[in-house]
Formats: structure tokens, C-alpha cells, sequence
């Protein structure tokens, strides 16, 4: 197969495209070039597609023995994940940029770009694996990724490879370093790749400006003031600046951020318990369930896992689950599993702290 390997200038993706073309594929390895002033060089662990990350994925591909070219994205990744991301949180959402990028940009723009180049999939290192046509979770739980690959189709699967999902990353590492990538020790990305200090709360300011409100108690209570509602969000505990202790003593969390009123609800952990959740814009990695489906729901990239039955009914996916689950915030992905299968994902719109009468 023609196969174009994402090469983000990391050791996964480095590895991946190797093993492709142990593979016997023909291989082409391409860069995504989603930044639109590139540093020179990562802070650490912290920033993306810096002209470091586009050099050390060229050296991979030649000492791999591939073709490499660079594709500049960086207006699509622009519209489609940084200013999404602003808008989310503008209107009180929990966004996911990891599952959008994956989402609008490494599986739809560039997988539409190869397959009209004549490319028959497209390869990347994320931890997951593909299993008779289905996304299946990585061989190694601490790793795996498909949670953030959720939102990909049926279509899109078929279309996916993830070469080192069925490794731990210690021996991905390994193999770099005998295949003598110079991106065996490279430290992994993490945070949010386009905020390359880590200040969440200080990139969305500069972006949308400061914006004073109240922090209430769920009495209605004021208790203290931000500097805009869309730096909090559900689940939050530091940096509430308030002034004054709760009756019991007790921490207060953030319950809910409203962006009409400007009004961030703050009250006791308890208060954070979820039992259901409504979600919108269902993306199906296979046959949408016509009936009540038993399953299992994630709704963070690292969080466990619980039982749940989930209901599809037209636009709507109604997920009841069977375990508390705290802290979910509207905006934020539910992903579905059976067992160790993804079934489909959708974006959470709402959450329900009552308990089913059924209990």
C-alpha cells in the first residue's frame, strides 16, 4: 500500500513510519506544519511544530529512507482547533483540542489530501490499534489513545494505521534508539500543544480579554470575582480567589459557568456528581446501536472507564451511567467502548446529578 506517515518530529511518530515500511509499504513521511510562527526550539517538553520538531522529523525519514515533505496547515489548525477552542470556552464549554486536531485536521484535511494524492492510508503513532476495521485501545493502558481518536468514522478507521499500538513505550524507545533515531530520548509533548507556556487561563485572556464577574455560591451568595467566567470550568478548585470559607469548612469547586450572566457557581464536591449525560454530534467507529447499548463510558483522555447503558435517538445520545462520575463539563467528550472496542463518541451538551428511578 501507498501509505503517507504524519511524522510530528517525536519518537512515536518516527517509529511508526519505520515500521510501516518494514512493512513492505511504500512510504512517504510528511510533516504538518501547524503553527504559524514556528520557534526555533520547544521549551522542554512544552510547544508544537517548532522548526526543532520539522528538522528532527526530516533526519528521522532520511535515516528511515522515505521521501519527507512538509504540509502547511496552519490556517486549517487556526480555524479549525485554536479558534474553536477560544469559542468554547468563551461560551462555557470544556473543549478537547487533542480530539479536534485529530478531528478536523490529521484525519480529515490530511487524510482527504492523501487519498486525492493517491495514498491509500495514512499512518500515525498514536497508541491504539486497528482490529478487523475497528478502533481497538493500545496494548499499553498508561499510553493509549482512543479516547482522542473517538471521533474518528468508520470510514476514517479503514483508512488509519497506528503501527506502535500494540507496544509499551519503553520498547518503542528502545527501537528508536537501535534504529538510531536521534529522537529516541526526544521527552513527549504534552499540555495544550499551542499554548507553550501551560497558562490555559492567560493565552484565552489575551484572547478574548478581560471580562469581571462574580464567583456565587450555589445559595446565590457572592463569595468572590474573576476576571472572566471562561477561564473556569467544571471541576475546577484552584484559583477561585474567593473570600470567604464555606459554612462547613469545606473546598468549593466550580459547578457551572454561565457566559450570559458571567457568573461562575461554585459549592461542595458532592454537588460535581454526574449519573447522565446528554450529548450531541454522535460520530459511529462502526454500526450505530439501535437499542439500548450496555457499554462502557470515558469521558477524559486518562479517566477510567465506567458502565453505562447508552440510548441514540435521532440527534441526541442519552448515556446513563452506573457509576458517579464527577466533574464533567458540557463540551468535553463521552466515548463509548465495548470492552476494549470504541463504538462511537459524542460531545457532551448536558449532565443530570439525578439518580435514575430505576435505582
Amino acid at each position: 500500500m501507498k501509505v503517507l506517515a504524519a511524522m510530528s518530529g517525536g519518537v512515536d511518530s518516527a517509529v511508526a513510519a519505520a515500521r510501516a515500511a518494514d512493512a513492505g509499504h511504500d512510504v512517504t513521511g510528511v510533516h504538518l506544519a501547524l503553527a504559524s510562527n514556528p520557534q526555533s526550539f520547544r521549551t522542554g517538553a512544552r510547544g508544537c511544530c517548532t522548526l526543532e520538531d520539522a528538522r528532527d522529523a526530516r533526519r528521522a525519514a532520511d535515516v528511515i529512507g522515505i521521501p519527507f515533505y512538509v504540509w502547511d496547515l496552519a490556517e486549517r489548525f487556526r480555524q479549525d482547533v485554536v479558534e474553536d477552542f477560544v469559542a468554547e470556552y468563551s461560551a462555557g464549554r470544556t473543549p478537547n483540542p487533542c480530539l479536534r486536531c485529530n478531528e478536523k485536521v490529521k484525519f480529515a484535511a490530511v487524510l482527504d489530501k492523501a487519498l486525492a494524492l493517491g495514498f491509500d492510508a495514512v499512518c500515525t503513532g498514536h497508541y491504539a490499534r486497528v482490529v478487523d476495521g475497528r478502533l481497538v485501545r493500545a496494548v499499553d493502558p498508561a499510553k493509549d489513545q482512543s479516547y482522542v481518536l473517538g471521533v474518528l468514522s468508520a470510514r476514517q478507521v479503514a483508512r488509519a494505521m497506528f503501527p506502535i499500538g500494540t507496544s509499551r513505550k519503553e520498547a518503542v524507545r528502545r527501537e528508536a534508539a537501535v534504529r538510531g533515531l536521534a529522537v529516541a530520548a526526544k521527552p513527549d509533548s504534552h499540555d495544550i500543544c499551542f499554548i507553550a507556556d501551560g497558562d490555559t487561563a492567560g493565552f484565552l485572556q489575551r484572547r478574548l480579554g478581560s471580562a469581571p464577574g462574580p464567583i456565587v455560591d450555589v445559595d446565590g451568595t457572592e463569595v468572590g470575582g474573576h476576571d472572566g467566567a471562561y477561564a473556569f470550568t467544571v471541576g475546577q478548585r484552584r484559583g477561585l480567589r474567593i473570600g470567604r470559607p464555606a459554612p462547613d469548612g469545606m473546598p468549593r469547586y466550580v459547578l457551572d459557568v454561565s457566559p450570559v450572566t458571567n457568573t461562575v457557581t461554585v459549592g461542595p464536591a458532592a454537588r460535581l456528581d454526574v449519573y447522565r449525560m446528554v450529548a450531541r454530534r454522535a460520530v459511529w467507529s462502526g454500526p450505530a446501536p439501535r437499542a439500548p447499548t450496555p457499554c462502557l463510558a470515558q469521558v477524559r483522555a486518562h479517566g477510567d472507564p465506567v458502565p453505562a447503558t447508552a440510548r441514540w435517538d435521532g440527534d441526541l445520545l442519552d448515556v446513563e451511567l452506573h457509576t458517579i462520575v464527577r466533574g464533567v463539563a458540557p463540551g468535553q467528550a463521552v466515548v463509548l467502548y465495548d470492552a476494549e472496542t470504541v463504538i462511537g463518541s459524542a460531545t457532551i451538551a448536558s449532565t443530570s446529578s439525578a439518580i435514575p428511578a430505576a435505582r
